[in-house]
């Protein structure tokens, strides 16, 4: 596998966790300041490129670890190349970029699947086998941090967009997965500060969360309730654990299979049924 990019999130997360095998060899890095794909590289014995085509060349898929704009961009490059894809959220950074990226998918034919981080950890699992039993009628999520205001993850695009594009994916599809599709969205604040959301899901369901990424000193871990005819479950993001090694893993048996799963195995959603349903919420008001 090949990684784009060489800031914090691929020193941290994807430049080892790819190294480290066994379902996967990193093949070589590329990023845009050649000099961070260089030191990247040899910190795990691989190999640095200068031109995009070369890494894909040298690969069979590609991991992105880039702004969602670049993603959209490059991600179209490598679909057509031929190469599978492991995506971030959020997948572009508007709806004509994620489009984009997902028609070039469709018509490639190649395996692709999205880091939901919280999809990979037995926890959500659990969780999400035991919304299913409850009957779930409501429910409401936070994801709280100061993560805007210094540090690894205060990159231009996140001080731009905020907390609806960055940690919004991750809060709506465990809300979506727990209660139903959503189906009609209403939301007010402000992304750089704080956001709140009304969602509607499909069967009637109703859910509430609160993003934020502005807050000072110290915020509890991330977590989701629901709430049904026959009981409720809760999960928090403390309790996810490395979940790393099991998105490589799956990628890797994604990749040998043929075939993508880009948001969970059980549903074998596909991206442009995403892209579909956001266009639907969008017309809709």
């Amino acid at each position: 596998m090949g990684l784009v990019g060489a800031g914090p999130w691929a020193e941290m997360v994807h430049a080892p966790a790819l190294a480290a095998g066994p379902h996967t060899t990193l093949s070589g890095v590329w990023a845009r300041r050649p000099e961070a794909a260089r030191a990247l590289a040899d910190a795990h014995g691989a190999p640095s490129f200068e031109r995009l085509e070369d890494l894909f060349a040298a690969s069979e898929a590609v991991a992105f670890c880039v702004p969602p704009a670049v993603q959209a961009e490059l991600g179209v490059l490598a679909a057509r190349a031929g190469r599978a894809l492991l995506l971030e959220k959020p997948l572009a950074a508007d709806l004509d970029g994620a489009r984009r990226l997902a028609g070039a998918i469709e018509e490639a034919g190649v395996a692709s699947q999205m880091i939901f981080t919280f999809r990979y950890s037995a926890a959500t699992v659990e969780f999400l086998d035991r919304a299913r039993l409850i009957e779930p009628f409501g429910g409401h999520a936070a994801n709280i941090s100061g993560s805007l205001r210094g540090g690894p993850f205060a990159t231009p695009w996140r001080l731009e967009r905020g907390a609806v594009l960055d940690v919004g994916p991750h809060t709506i599809d465990l809300l979506d997965a727990a209660l139903g599709r959503v189906v009609a969205v209403r939301a007010h604040g402000d992304p750089l500060g704080w956001v709140g959301l009304l969602l509607e899901h499909e069967g009637g369901a109703v859910s509430e969360a609160s993003l934020c990424m502005a807050a000072e000193g110290e915020t509890p871990p991330s977590r989701i309730d629901v709430y049904g005819r026959r009981g409720s479950a809760s999960l928090l993001g403390s309790d996810l654990g490395d979940v790393f090694p099991e998105v490589v893993g799956q990628f890797a048996r994604t990749v040998r299979d043929g075939g993508g799963h880009p948001l969970d195995a059980r549903h074998g959603l596909r991206l442009q049924e995403v892209i579909d349903d956001v266009e639907r919420q969008l017309r809709a008001g």
